[in-house]
């Protein structure tokens, strides 16, 4: 990816050095949330509530892993100040204001507003305080665990979690959610499936316009983004963890789904084309 000329965003929150005791615990993002995000990466949802005493203490960092966390940060900042401005002027063309969320770099655990969270619950977005919470040590693992190395499969993680931000600021969110709590696990299961997917069809509308506008993509890029779409389906998932796979468990949408959706953004960059909820068939 080339993002020489994108700014860094100001909106960058870095907790790395914070240390968050084992009596912040409670409270949560939700029993819903908490479990979407475990199953988004393949992961027991217990695993996330579960204390560990030992990740309370933390070697102070070499000279090497300091650095390494000063380009991730760079990178991170610069992603998000991208997104920042294509989503600005999509929200200025349509006569609204985009309100920028926050991005909050942690190690290790940390507290947002929807609650308390491992490391293992992996990047999320919590709309109660408008943050998008990331350890860049899950970087890592994309590119070790699930096989999905490379810049721009890293951005595209970001551009999701933003995606969910553009899906509060219009309300989407909220009216998922709340039909969801009026729905049975496979009803709310199902519109899971389809939030998480029109976000990923909105990170694909931004890595679109970026592109367009400041030529951000190099070759091989689009298929590492393609990529990590499919290395986190939920059949890839739960074929990994348990060596079969339950369509009626999905959350955030199959390989091919997640694939088609991201692709459909990046290839028409057009809001309108992203109705994930008015799908049929396959969505």
């Amino acid at each position: 990816m080339r993002l020489d000329d994108e700014q860094e965003s100001s909106n960058v929150e870095d907790r790395c050095g914070f240390h968050v005791s084992k009596g912040v615990a409670g409270g949560g993002i939700g029993s819903i949330a908490l479990v979407l995000i475990a199953l988004f990466f393949g992961i027991d949802p217990s695993a996330i509530l579960q204390e560990n005493p030992q990740s309370n203490v933390q070697e102070p960092p070499s000279a090497s892993q300091s650095g390494a966390r000063d380009e991730g940060r760079e990178f991170v900042a610069r992603v998000l100040g991208s997104s920042e401005r294509v989503w600005g002027e999509i929200f200025q063309q349509a006569g609204r204001k985009y309100v920028e969320p926050k991005l909050v770099l942690f190690s290790g655990r940390v507290q947002s507003a929807c609650g308390f969270a491992q490391a293992a619950a992996g990047p999320f977005y919590c709309g109660q305080d408008q943050k998008v919470y990331i350890d860049l040590a899950f970087y890592r693992e994309l590119r070790d665990r699930f096989k999905a190395p490379g810049d721009f499969a890293q951005a595209y993680v970001i551009a999701h979690e933003v995606g969910h931000h553009v899906q509060n600021l219009l309300g989407i969110m909220g009216k998922v959610q709340a039909r969801q709590q009026r729905a049975s696990e496979r009803d709310a299961n199902a519109l899971s499936v389809r939030l998480e997917l029109q976000a990923d069809c909105l990170a694909g509308i931004w890595a679109s316009l970026a592109n367009r506008e400041r030529k951000i993509l190099e070759q091989g890029d689009l298929e590492e983004g393609l990529n990590a779409a499919a290395m986190i389906g939920d059949d890839t998932l739960q074929k990994r963890s348990q060596g079969y796979v339950v369509p009626e468990g999905f959350t955030h949408g199959s390989a091919q789904q997640r694939v088609r959706w991201f692709r459909t953004g990046i290839q028409t960059g057009d809001l309108k084309q992203c109705d994930t909820f008015s799908a049929s068939g396959m969505l």
